[in-house]
């Protein structure tokens, strides 16, 4: 059976990728119904990026960088509404780790490849975006 009844007041549920459900706000330390995006929808997207950085592709990298900020950028049209602060943390920190990884093997450094490649280089010059710096401003169609 696919279609359940929920209480959103007090229970979680899976829609359209985003995970609807009570939220709590540790700033001012109260509970809101809201939305984020789902974990699956965060796995689907690292696994996405993993395929893209696989040993095998032996395209130019700014070849690959284009294409892995097309995908990362679509993804966070999507999901920019209500509570994504947290999944665009884990995006970050899997793309960053992800890209520091395929760089490493790309330019065979004996180290974990850290400091050749850190995050801010990765980031930076690199040029590779960084999901939670897209959406700084008002959310689409929000009224001044």
């Amino acid at each position: 059976m696919k279609t359940k009844v929920r209480e959103a007041r007090t229970e979680h549920f899976d829609f359209l990728g985003y995970t609807f459900g009570p939220y709590f706000n540790r700033k001012i330390g109260k509970r809101y119904l809201g939305a984020a995006p789902s974990k699956k929808s965060v796995r689907r997207l690292t696994t996405k990026v993993g395929e893209l950085l696989v040993p095998g592709n032996h395209a130019q990298w700014p070849k690959i960088r284009d294409q892995l900020n097309i995908m990362l950028a679509g993804w966070a049209a999507y999901f920019c509404y209500d509570t994504r602060l947290m999944a665009y943390r884990a995006v970050d920190n899997y793309v960053g780790d992800a890209v520091c990884r395929f760089l490493k093997r790309r330019h065979k450094v004996q180290t974990r490849g850290t400091r050749r490649f850190p995050p801010a280089e990765v980031f930076g010059s690199l040029g590779v975006v960084r999901v939670r710096n897209l959406h700084l401003g008002a959310l689409p169609g929000a009224s001044p």
